[in-house]
């Protein structure tokens, strides 16, 4: 008997790679599945006019995806997990994160090899708080604008010269086919990322244990716990996407590292820690990282954006 699984999508380009991904792994478990996806526009999609920040940040790219599940009209959800807040609805788990991929922020920039060699006063396009802030620390002098839309979208943008360069995630135009556009990586040294870049995570509910199951082969231990790490640090930061925070996670063997930031959005101060230990203790580190940056400076910045961790 053929079972079939539905899987719920934005219907961007880069969304749909992912989802086509997800379902090419699902068929490869298991030739007999029969695997459909369920594209939708969802609000993030629609108000391309407003900021991020303004209009509820990253989670209106993945209401409507949980509706659907919640609802019935989809079993599971294929995400990128830095869109995805740290407070899921009731009902919703994510069960699944495959192996993590390219974790930098990308410069492109058709006229300039680096940031470096950017002239003073260029304009460049970013939607993310996040880079908004330390891009004014690394380059004080720099035009930085927002700009919206899908990846392909937002280099058409810079190909009609709206802007003089962009900063987007390595990880989809690598996946989309375009590293020739990346001009510069930045190491997480400068350019600290999103918590959860260049991960794909499945979201599915929580009572679903035959998905969860057939979804199994594809999770990754190693992403689970630098995932873990940085969302439990992100949870007590306020968990919001559209707060200037970045953080990252590394693990070696038993251990794990993790990064994190706190930054004004205008880039005029910004506090940075770290902490290392067991990967077992992956959220409890994360806790732990959250309180030392709001006790160094952190809380300030964040009530001084009108949120109280």
């Amino acid at each position: 008997m053929t079972h079939a699984l539905r899987i719920a999508t934005r219907e961007s380009p880069l969304a749909l790679w992912q989802a086509e991904h997800v379902k090419a792994r699902l068929l490869a478990a298991h030739p007999d599945l029969s695997v459909e996806l369920v594209p939708m526009t969802t609000r993030g999609d629609q108000l391309l006019s407003h900021s991020l920040s303004r209009v509820g940040g990253k989670g209106l790219f993945v209401k409507e995806l949980e509706a659907a599940m919640l609802e019935g009209r989809a079993d599971i959800a294929v995400h990128s997990m830095k869109d995805v807040p740290s407070q899921l609805p009731a009902g919703l788990e994510i069960s699944t994160l495959l192996q993590g991929e390219e974790v930098r922020d990308a410069f492109v920039c058709p006229s300039a090899a680096s940031l470096a060699e950017l002239p003073q006063g260029a304009v460049v396009g970013t939607a993310s708080l996040r880079r908004q802030a330390q891009l004014r620390q690394l380059r004080p002098d720099l035009d930085i604008r927002e700009v919206r839309g899908n990846l392909g979208t937002r280099l058409g943008k810079l190909d009609a010269g709206e802007y003089d360069a962009l900063l987007l995630a390595g990880a989809g135009l690598i996946r989309l086919g375009l590293p020739e556009r990346i001009a510069e990586l930045f190491d997480v040294q400068r350019m600290l990322p999103a918590i959860g870049q260049g991960v794909i995570g499945i979201e599915q509910r929580s009572d679903d244990a035959r998905t969860r199951e057939r979804l199994q082969a594809m999770h990754d231990p190693v992403t689970a716990d630098r995932v873990t790490a940085e969302r439990a640090m992100n949870a007590c930061l306020g968990g919001a996407c559209h707060v200037p925070v970045a953080g990252h996670a590394v693990v070696s063997g038993q251990q794990i590292c993790l990064e994190g930031l706190v930054a004004a959005p205008d880039g005029s101060r910004q506090v940075r820690d770290q902490i290392t230990g067991p990967r077992a203790d992956a959220d409890k580190l994360g806790r732990q990282l959250a309180a030392h940056l709001l006790a160094e400076g952190g809380r300030e910045i964040l009530n001084a954006l009108g949120i109280d961790p």
